[in-house]
């Protein structure tokens, strides 16, 4: 075990967990981001709504893996889903999370 998976967790493994449990993939960037290339099955609220769409997204009754381009909004978006009951995990970039998928 490396030293940031001592600090992080290993994050593969927590994605692969995840994803064994039917987790939907939410992506948080923007509309534009969004069109020009995404995880395929992947669902899309930028992270200016997801505050908004809580409801919705506690219906899904599954855990959320959520990305954006670098792992920032992702993150942010993470931390509202978990302090609003969902289970949730910031999975960083959509690009480098598509290959640990």
């Amino acid at each position: 075990m490396g030293l940031l998976d001592f600090l992080f967790g290993n994050k593969t493994k927590k994605i692969q967990d995840f994803v064994e449990r039917d987790a939907v993939i939410l992506d948080v960037r923007s509309k534009g981001e969004y069109e020009s290339g995404a995880i395929p099955g992947s669902k899309h609220i930028p992270l200016q709504q997801v505050g908004n769409n809580i409801s919705e997204i506690k219906k899904w009754n599954k855990p959320v893996i959520t990305c954006c381009a670098s792992g920032m909004r992702s993150g942010s978006a993470a931390a509202i889903l978990k302090s609003n009951g969902i289970e949730a995990m910031n999975g960083g970039g959509w690009s480098s999370l598509y290959q640990k998928l």
